[in-house]
């Protein structure tokens, strides 16, 4: 097969609409376009406008899987003792080329997975920010000069690769999360096999080339597509296999345990950033039209398919009234509808079918559970729509936005994650009820609280056990350069972002230069200072 830089897009015959074009996808397996092994392949469905199919792509097999391991295994060695900064600089090309191609990734991302054009905007951005702060950490790559207790003894640290390592990705952040990922990954030396999401294979497929056209070399990163039970889980059961170093993932908390087991038993680094039940906290002295709009766009923005979304929004019981109403009044008017095609949309489609039918089953679990609804029909039809739906609903996957109330701890849906725009609403008594109601989910990645009350703030921050803390400000956004991840059910502890994930894609490695001629051993042949007490009486001083 042709090298991925010998040829531009492949456009298959389509009857798309708009004239929208269908794209021949393939794996990228040491800089090469290849097919699917089987010659098996799935198409790529627009969910905001069902009869638009982006392309199609290779349905992976476990010997495609292993090519791509091998490949990055060969690549290891070159690329490993590539000097850093070197490897820092190609990552500086990927920032500028995605600067270069924002626009057309901007559009291509929302066609692809039904979100807003405003927020793919900021999410392409966030993978050129990712790209921009890595290229200088190749210079930073620091280790440490360490004094010996030992005469003529020099000790040092460097950080080293891991080996080659997997990366899977959900696809409701398809562009950033990767970047997240891969970014750190090979400033480290590492190298890589990416299982691209199911839901968006063109957008990881675009992406990929033009890691490639920054420079770098074959084999560094390698695409290749498929289902999660496919292709995801051929990579995760190569690691019992020897042949995985590394595992990434960002997905639900059983999957996570899966890899996790996987990983655990075979003494292998696992990353896992998994789901959030992230509560909102809003107090008496918050400025309520502040709290209502980082509570609405929590719960709504990425049709609430983040897992940073507003899970449990908790309010005491002296405002709860007068937020309630504010905050349903904003509720109510929610533009949703596809932002390609109208404009000012808080929120479009579901990422897919599969996701909508995984979202009504968690509604009924509200309505099993005997929350009040105070709006939501689940999907959005002709004949039942919201009144700020815009367009023909029968051309997408579009939901309501729903809310719930009366909602107690314990009721399954107070602590299970529902994807979805959804949002649970808690009443609680007192600043005290209000953080054990926060720290009650199994889950802990991101939370926040909306007061004016610096102890309040403070104990909130200091109480709440949760990686990412809000204050008057929404449970989601993150930026490049700050730690993102989460504890108890929402990961194992390790961070994506900024100078902590190094920590994630390297190890260290201590060095003893013994420079004397002889053998010295620590703890032994050190020089021992005794203590000389002078017959001196300090307590007569004072």
């Amino acid at each position: 097969m042709a090298h991925v830089l010998a040829t531009g897009f492949e456009k298959m015959e389509s009857k798309n609409p708009n004239d929208n074009p269908k794209i021949k996808g393939y794996n990228i397996i040491n800089g090469k376009l290849k097919l699917a092994s089987s010659g098996e392949s799935f198409e790529s469905i627009n969910p905001a406008w069902l009869d638009d199919c982006l392309g199609e792509f290779p349905l992976s097999t476990k010997a495609d899987v292993h090519e791509a391991l091998a490949a990055a295994r060969s690549s290891f060695p070159s690329w490993s003792s590539t000097p850093a900064p070197t490897r820092g600089q190609i990552i500086g090309n990927m920032g500028r080329l995605l600067m270069e191609h924002k626009d057309d990734l901007v559009r291509l991302q929302a066609r692809e997975i039904g979100k807003t054009l405003k927020e793919c905007g900021g999410e392409i951005q966030e993978a050129i920010d990712t790209c921009l702060f890595f290229q200088s950490e190749g210079r930073r790559l620091y280790g440490q000069t360490v004094n010996s207790e030992l005469p003529d003894k020099e000790l040092f640290t460097y950080r080293r690769p891991l080996g080659v390592c997997g990366i899977i990705n959900a696809c409701n952040f398809p562009s950033a999360v990767p970047f997240w990922k891969m970014i750190p990954a090979i400033m480290c030396g590492n190298t890589c096999v990416w299982k691209s999401p199911q839901d968006s294979p063109l957008l990881s497929f675009a992406l990929a080339r033009i890691m490639y056209e920054s420079g770098l070399p074959d084999g560094v990163i390698n695409l290749i597509h498929g289902k999660g039970s496919g292709a995801g889980q051929y990579l995760v059961d190569a690691v019992d296999l020897g042949m995985v170093d590394k595992i990434s993932f960002t997905g639900s908390t059983p999957v996570g345990k899966m890899i996790g087991e996987v990983c655990g038993r075979n003494l292998v680094s696992a990353s896992l950033e998994l789901g959030g039940k992230n509560p909102l906290v809003i107090m008496p002295s918050a400025n309520l039209d502040n709290a209502v709009e980082g509570a609405y766009w929590a719960g709504f923005g990425t049709a609430g398919q983040r897992c940073t979304s507003l899970g449990n929004l908790i309010i005491h019981e002296d405002i709860y009234d007068e937020f309630v109403d504010k905050f349903m009044n904003k509720v109510i008017s929610t533009p949703i509808g596809d932002s390609m095609r109208h404009d000012g949309m808080i929120y479009g489609s579901m990422l897919s079918e599969k996701y909508a039918i995984d979202f009504l089953k968690a509604l009924k679990m509200c309505e099993e559970d005997g929350a009040k609804k105070l709006i939501g029909s689940g999907r959005i039809t002709n004949d039942l729509r919201p009144e700020g739906f815009q367009g023909d609903a029968n051309e997408g996957i579009y939901m309501w936005p729903h809310v719930y109330v009366d909602v107690t701890e314990d009721m399954k849906c107070f602590h299970e994650e529902i994807f979805g725009p959804a949002v649970t609403i808690v009443k609680a008594s007192d600043f005290e009820h209000a953080l054990h109601l926060a720290n009650a989910s199994p889950y802990g990645l991101s939370s926040a609280i909306y007061t004016n009350d610096r102890l309040e703030a403070y104990r909130y921050k200091t109480g709440i056990k949760a990686g990412m803390t809000g204050i008057n400000n929404s449970t989601t956004g993150a930026e490049a350069h700050l730690p993102f991840g989460g504890v108890k059910g929402s990961g194992n502890g390790t961070r994506e972002s900024g100078i902590w994930v190094i920590e994630a894609y390297s190890y260290w490695h201590a060095v003893n230069d013994e420079l004397s001629g002889k053998l010295q051993l620590a703890q032994m042949d050190v020089d021992e200072v005794d203590i000389e007490e002078a017959e001196a009486d300090y307590s007569s001083l004072a």
